[in-house]
């Protein structure tokens, strides 16, 4: 099956929303209160778990349009989000190891694409 660009594009954006329901969650934990009213009414959570679960929508529509192997490898794009978003939010610090890291996933994601070149449509292809 030809992996079509809109599922490499879904892919994507799931990896949006489930990085930014993690932000969603860290926000959750600093109020977090063991009390199930509080809890229940702890908006940050609910609204990182209906991020996950938009999230959840997105990737399963996707794998309709695109071989697995060639489409999963993208989710590892999270780990480049969450790291930008936890750096602008929480100031967290971006040092020299994790851009290494970070790039090292966009190579290995280009990577897998280029492994999967039978005439289909590749991850870096669609870039």
């Amino acid at each position: 099956m030809a992996t079509k660009r809109w599922a490499i594009g879904l892919v994507l954006i799931c990896t949006l929303f489930t990085s930014s329901a993690q932000v969603f969650f860290k926000f959750g934990a600093e109020i977090l209160e063991f009390d199930i009213l509080k809890i229940i009414t702890n908006y940050y959570l609910i609204g990182g778990l209906m991020l996950y679960a938009l999230g959840a929508v997105l990737l399963i529509t996707a794998l309709k349009g695109g071989e697995l192997s060639v489409l999963y490898p993208i989710i590892s794009t999270s780990y480049i989000w969450v790291a930008l978003l936890s750096s602008y939010f929480f100031g967290d610090s971006l040092n020299m190891f994790k851009w290494a890291g970070i790039f090292l996933i966009v190579f290995g994601v280009s990577f897998v694409g280029f492994g999967s070149r039978d005439g289909s449509m590749t991850y870096t292809e669609a870039i």
